[in-house]
């Protein structure tokens, strides 16, 4: 009678279904929440909470993995982010001056619903707009060098009615990277964030950047990588065309060496974490080559190497 007891099934509440499918949605890899919320719906049969747990989950995802959405004629493009938000569903294009309304759950199309012309009250004083066109100008050079599929943007977040020196003002950079193929069964991105807040009674500008990199490879497995860095440093405080440049090589060179450090841990991998991952004598009792382990896939030839093939 008790092991019969024990063998039910709990029941769940619609609550706790929901606080379920929502993680479950925001903590889908890179490009691979539509895939995620469609099992979801399947497996909650239950229209009112998916619905309940994708209008919460699907906004807080796109702006976590900045979004890159067109817009419908073509005239440019818009990243759903925190630092874009205007409201709920619309998100500002300070290149543009366009504002696009977003549809989160069913941005399938990767295209804007609708979009206006952005108001006065929404964008940067002419003042600010000089030092955030030239710092934009420069930073879609380098994002054009560096990242194949990246799109970046440059926001005013503090001070934006700034009209002249005297006053300390905030921008925001924002790049984005991303690579789906989930018919490679890989999906990945490269997210990076910098605060830069000019200080003109010290005339300094300081650096605040923080750089998030996510990869997901499920073939015959499921192994993913989330990696987070944060740095600091700073200028002096110039014209628009002289601090876009200087900040432009800051970036640069922070991300470059970030980039170079992951390399180099992963390429040692299998002299050293990986090795942490297997006993040294395993079930085989054949020593694993450890010397030599890149010559080995993880699939085909480590289990032929060890004789455990099917």
């Amino acid at each position: 009678m008790a092991d019969a007891e024990e063998n039910e099934e709990i029941a769940l509440t619609d609550d706790q279904k929901f606080d379920i499918a929502k993680w479950f949605l925001l903590n889908s890899p890179p490009g691979e929440i539509q895939y995620v919320a469609k099992d979801l719906q399947s497996v909650l049969n239950d229209d009112n909470v998916y619905r309940r747990a994708a209008s919460e989950a699907f906004p807080l995802y796109n702006k976590s993995h900045v979004v890159c959405l067109q817009f419908p004629n073509r005239s440019g493009e818009v990243l759903v982010s925190s630092y874009s938000e205007l409201s709920e569903d619309e998100y500002l294009d300070p290149r543009t001056a366009q504002v696009g309304k977003v549809d989160h759950v069913r941005q399938l199309a990767q295209i804007c619903t609708q979009i206006r012309p952005a108001i006065d009250e929404e964008l940067p004083s002419p003042y600010i707009e000089e030092y955030r066109s030239a710092l934009d100008v420069e930073i879609s050079k380098y994002v054009g060098e560096a990242y194949p599929k990246g799109v970046c943007s440059v926001y005013c977040t503090s001070g934006k009615d700034v009209e002249d020196y005297g006053s300390d003002f905030e921008l925001v950079v924002v790049i984005t990277a991303t690579r789906h193929s989930p018919q490679n069964f890989c999906n990945g991105s490269w997210g990076s964030i910098w605060n830069i807040e000019f200080k003109d009674e010290l005339q300094t500008v300081e650096v605040r950047g923080k750089v998030q990199v996510s990869a997901h490879y499920f073939e015959e497995g499921n192994v993913q990588l989330d990696a987070k860095h944060e740095c600091r440093d700073s200028t002096i405080f110039q014209s628009p065309e002289d601090s876009a440049d200087s900040l432009m090589n800051i970036i640069r060179h922070h991300e470059t060496e970030y980039l170079t450090s992951l390399q180099a841990s992963y390429s040692n991998l299998p002299d050293s974490t990986f090795k942490e991952l297997r006993r040294k004598l395993p079930v085989t009792r054949t020593l694993f080559p450890w010397h030599n382990t890149v010559q080995f896939s993880l699939t085909r030839d480590l289990t032929k190497e060890l004789g455990i093939e099917k």
